[in-house]
């Protein structure tokens, strides 16, 4: 039965390997940090990782999972409504209300879950999703799974979002949906404007802070921090998997009532296992550590503007950032994977990326920079880059 099937499936895979977008994977042999080990016991330079804060191998985060694991076991075994939720579960939520300064959160094994059960409970054929271009694709998903009228502006064009929000008067609800950062260009939607919008046009505002959270804002609390919009955002959803430790778990944070019917009918909240305890101790640890210092934000961010620097200088199109992440945009699928695994060579990681994750034509390296970095190993990926440029004909 299965034969004709995976001849299909040899072929598609050809077809991605010689269009050079086939996506192998690295096997790390020790905690993700700025330097990492191999399977082959060599060490590299990571820079493609989502570990803004450099957080994912903190003593103070595995002290707590650990104290926690001993205290509260290893697993919750089930979902909340069934057998109910620990003591961490409700500080971590109150932690994350606290950072962003909203009424409620409700947890989820993950952003891509949040954003996927936050659109079906709250609206209907008789609603309206207004939806950014560049959206993240869990975003994308969880429009998908709700029955409302869907309409998409241009990424950042407020001109479009306009046109949107007119035309979407003809409903009886609208809800405006943006990422704070945008995954792959690393520039920050602009809620200022957004909000006026949604006033004008009384829409609510959803905001994904998965990439702005711990980096945008004068301390990193994200766009609200950012563009002074506290009490204007009605809906953040996140992550624990990026800046806040680096592990897993995503939450929705906002309007109390909204918080409260995502509990009564979000499906990926319902259906999924809670938080294991050690995650929501270890998040609860996370945010006393942010609230005690901005070093390591201002770090993080120091480290973007010297890469950034030196990059432009060497003669790299570096797209227009905001935030951690770097785009070096090269325009090629095949050169974006072979300056990859050049970069590799000089022990060197990051990431290309090419259609699908990005349109065709806008082919790139995606670097993302760490509070876990110096100087000196920024120093050595630029240099491997003006190396691996000056060999592929990228720059001269």
């Amino acid at each position: 039965m299965y034969g004709r099937f995976q001849q299909h499936l040899k072929d598609q895979l050809a077809e991605i390997r010689e269009a050079g977008l086939y996506k192998a994977e690295r096997t790390i042999c020790s905690p993700q940090g700025a330097e990492i080990t191999l399977a082959d016991g060599s060490k590299a330079l990571n820079f493609c990782a989502n570990n803004y804060l450099g957080l994912s191998d903190n003593p103070r985060l595995i002290a707590a999972a650990k104290k926690a694991m001993d205290e509260r076991g290893f697993g919750m075994s089930s979902v909340r409504f069934i057998c109910g939720k620990q003591d961490l579960h409700e500080q971590l939520e109150k932690a994350i209300s606290d950072y962003f300064h909203t009424e409620d959160t409700i947890l989820y094994a993950a952003c891509f879950d949040a954003n996927g059960g936050v659109f079906e409970p709250l609206l209907t054929k008789d609603d309206a999703i207004i939806s950014d271009a560049l959206n993240h694709a869990s975003i994308i998903d969880g429009v998908r799974l709700c029955k409302a009228v869907r309409y998409r502006y241009e990424n950042a064009d407020m001109e479009d979002l306009e046109r949107c929000l007119k035309e979407a008067q003809a409903q009886r609800f609208r809800i405006i949906c943006t990422d704070g950062v945008f995954s792959m260009d690393g520039n920050v939607a602009p809620m200022d404007k957004i909000c006026d919008l949604a006033e004008k046009y009384d829409a609510l505002v959803l905001v994904d802070e998965s990439h702005s959270a711990g980096v945008v804002g004068p301390t990193g609390r994200g766009v609200a921090e950012q563009f002074g919009l506290y009490g204007r955002i009605d809906i953040h959803t996140g992550t624990l998997g990026k800046s806040f430790g680096g592990a897993v778990g995503g939450f929705t944070t906002g309007r109390k009532e909204i918080i409260e019917m995502l509990r009564q009918r979000s499906r990926p909240y319902l259906f999924s296992n809670s938080l294991p305890p050690m995650l929501c101790a270890a998040g609860i640890e996370l945010f006393k550590m942010l609230g005690e210092s901005n070093e390591l934000h201002d770090r993080q961010q120091a480290n973007v503007k010297y890469f950034k620097d030196q990059m432009e200088a060497a003669g790299f199109d570096i797209h227009p950032t905001e935030s951690a992440i770097v785009a070096v945009m090269l325009y090629d699928p095949i050169l974006a994977g072979n300056f990859a695994r050049e970069m590799a060579k000089e022990n060197i990681f990051v990431t290309s990326f090419t259609y699908p994750v990005v349109p065709k034509g806008k082919d790139r390296i995606r670097v993302q920079l760490s509070a876990a970095h110096d100087f000196a190993q920024i120093d050595r990926a630029v240099a491997a880059f003006i190396k691996v440029g000056r060999k592929l004909g990228v720059i001269k």
